[in-house]
């Protein structure tokens, strides 16, 4: 089989004990931009992969659970697996995920669920058997996690260091401008009110104008508030961005509203939008720059 830059697609099979952290780790998969699968029986996998192979959807990298659920599971998967090493297209991995037995047992206990394995009994008997039922796939596994002494977040750390293409940005931001007359976004993770800074809607030659247009920003930017407030937020965004990535976020949406929406709002998203770019992977969004009503 060639190296790793001859196939055309990837897939990980997430396994292992359960209980583990397989619910924590399909989440990490999915925020690095994996195509992701919950509880996939093992006899369709190579169906599904050769489905995925002919979509227009051009989706390169899977990542599928595969545990207790899959009822007829073990033979299946090994079977699977043999089959999709000698596929030239796709590079397979196993993402064994394991804790110790005390562990395990004190999840269960916290969460108040059975063992699969163990539906009416203790949880070490389910336990117990599953680590022996398991052991081979365990043995074929290019990559073994402990999660016993590791917090979720630990966990999607790890993963993403593992798993992540350099090549793909793994933080994004969504820079949104609003007008407060339409209510604020939902969505947005941190919201400022830019409705301090003067109105360029009240000079007559700039009211039927936005923010994408100079003679607007320039209005607005040329403002003593507005570059005050553009020193301390950028200050701001410099401590707390680097934070949000190390607590394990995957992207941020920041909004800036004004009342209508059009104007300042949009300038300070155009301003931030392009000055996140040069590090991030950036989107800027105008919500309401299209439902002025004068």
């Amino acid at each position: 089989m060639g190296n790793i830059q001859e196939f055309t697609h990837e897939i990980v099979i997430i396994t292992g004990m359960s209980g583990a952290g397989k619910t924590v780790a399909v989440q990490s998969f999915e925020d690095l931009g994996y195509y992701c699968i919950d509880n996939l029986p093992p006899a369709l996998l190579t169906t599904f992969l050769a489905l995925m192979k002919e979509s227009e959807r051009n989706i390169t990298q899977i990542a599928a659970v595969m545990d207790m659920r899959g009822g007829e599971f073990f033979d299946s998967l090994i079977d699977a697996l043999d089959i999709l090493e000698k596929e030239a297209y796709v590079n397979t991995r196993v993402l064994f995920l394991d804790a110790e037995n005390e562990t395990l047992v004190q999840r269960y206990k916290e969460t108040r669920r059975s063992h699969p394995l163990s539906p009416k009994g203790a949880p070490l008997e389910g336990i117990r058997k599953e680590r022996e039922l398991l052991s081979e796939l365990k043995g074929r596994a290019k990559f073994v996690y402990n999660t016993s002494q590791l917090k979720p977040r630990q966990l999607r750390e790890r993963i993403g260091k593992e798993f992540s293409n350099p090549a793909s940005p793994k933080f994004s931001i969504n820079v949104m401008s609003f007008g407060y007359k339409n209510g604020i976004p939902i969505d947005a993770d941190l919201v400022f009110d830019v409705r301090f800074i003067k109105n360029p809607y009240y000079v007559e030659a700039l009211r039927p104008k936005t923010g994408l247009q100079e003679e607007v920003s320039s209005y607005v930017l040329a403002q003593e508030e507005a570059q005050e407030l553009i020193a301390k937020l950028t200050d701001l965004f410099k401590f707390m961005i680097p934070q949000y990535i190390n607590e394990g976020k995957s992207q941020l949406v920041i909004a800036f509203g004004c009342t209508g929406g059009q104007h300042r709002s949009v300038t300070l998203a155009e301003h931030y939008g392009k000055l996140f770019s040069n590090s991030y992977q950036t989107a800027i969004t105008h919500r309401d720059i299209n439902r002025r009503k004068d």
